[in-house]
């Protein structure tokens, strides 16, 4: 649920990762609904990038195979272990792995695991990034944080 939603920001909660599966679905024009998966273009209005967490439990996998038009796509899997299929060729993913896709390569992933599979799906028109962190971000005055009172 979006709890805020402003001018210059957005916050959504996705939930415990644990309870994705129950909270979140999608409906796909082939597959049907996918359950443990949340676009969240329209929860936080993006307008850069598309966004989304998903879950697969051990043993399952996406029931496509899909590419892009336009967007790359940057997945992070924080749980489980499989493999990605990239344009036939089968690679190993992890937890902790990040894997970048350029649009037309041909894409499925599974998990091969024992363990819930939660990932996140970062994709972004290709060749658009202009500025990064070290390019674009602005220090500025100031403290983050108040400082915690001492205690006597």
């Amino acid at each position: 649920m979006a709890l805020t939603n402003t001018a210059g920001y957005a916050v959504y909660h996705a939930g415990p990762m644990q309870e994705w599966t129950q909270r979140h679905a999608v409906q796909h024009p082939t597959a049907g609904e996918i359950r443990g998966k949340k676009w969240l273009k329209d929860e936080l209005q993006l307008t850069g990038c598309e966004t989304s967490v998903g879950v697969l439990p051990p043993g399952a996998g996406t029931p496509f195979l899909h590419s892009h038009k336009q967007n790359e796509e940057l997945y992070l899997f924080l749980t489980g272990s499989g493999e990605m299929l990239l344009d036939g060729e089968s690679v190993p993913i992890e937890a902790g792995s990040a894997v970048r896709v350029d649009p037309p390569v041909v894409r499925a992933w599974r998990n091969t695991s024992d363990e819930v599979m939660y990932y996140l799906v970062i994709q972004s028109k290709a060749g658009s990034l202009e500025q990064w962190t070290r390019t674009d971000g602005v220090i500025h005055e100031g403290e983050p944080w108040p400082a915690e009172p001492e205690n006597n």
